[in-house]
């Protein structure tokens, strides 16, 4: 009888202690620290949340910049990756679909090189950042879309790249959502 008490006590203590105080605990020195990251780092228009700078969405008007296509339609609650091996043909037929229609749209010649991160889904199915490769790839859709000298786009985009992080890990990449939301504050 005394084990069973003493074992029931320890799982309390240790659900107590790392259900609920470490929690508390993580999130007060998260909303201490950064508190922005820390809630979701939403990103707000006139006073109208229209997105977060963390996860990708979907934009599918000409006149915005598209992102990394999402196997669960960007949904949060279903996010990951598709599971399908680079070998299995139906990722090859889906890979290839989006490629025919990234030159269709973008009115590019075919055979011409589409970057891999505008076919392809990240792990998480939800990456709001694309290379400035395929940002730059979609300017002239863009600016004719929206009647912009593509100068003023391609710059635009130049000035949304951001570095690595820390400057050591990753590459320069774009947030769409900020390019796009940039964009709009052009016109």
């Amino acid at each position: 009888m005394k084990e069973i008490r003493t074992a029931f006590l320890v799982i309390l203590v240790f659900s107590l202690l790392l259900g609920v105080v470490y929690p508390l605990l993580l999130t007060g020195i998260g909303q201490l620290v950064f508190p922005w990251r820390a809630n979701g780092s939403l990103v707000s228009v006139g006073g109208r949340v229209v997105g977060s700078e963390l996860l990708g969405q979907s934009f599918s008007s000409a006149r915005y910049f598209h992102g990394r296509p999402s196997p669960s339609d960007y949904d949060a609650m279903a996010s990951g990756a598709s599971n399908l091996g680079p070998s299995n043909r139906a990722l090859l037929l889906v890979v290839q679909e989006r490629v025919d229609r990234i030159r269709s749209k973008n009115g590019l010649p075919s055979g011409t090189p589409i970057p891999a991160d505008l076919v392809l889904s990240s792990a998480s199915g939800l990456d709001p950042e694309i290379s400035i490769e395929s940002a730059l790839l979609q300017v002239d859709r863009v600016a004719t879309a929206r009647g912009l000298d593509v100068a003023v786009v391609r710059s635009l985009v130049e000035r949304m790249v951001v570095g690595p992080f820390l400057a050591a890990f990753g590459d320069r990449r774009v947030n769409v959502l900020r390019l796009n939301l940039a964009l709009d504050g052009l016109t």
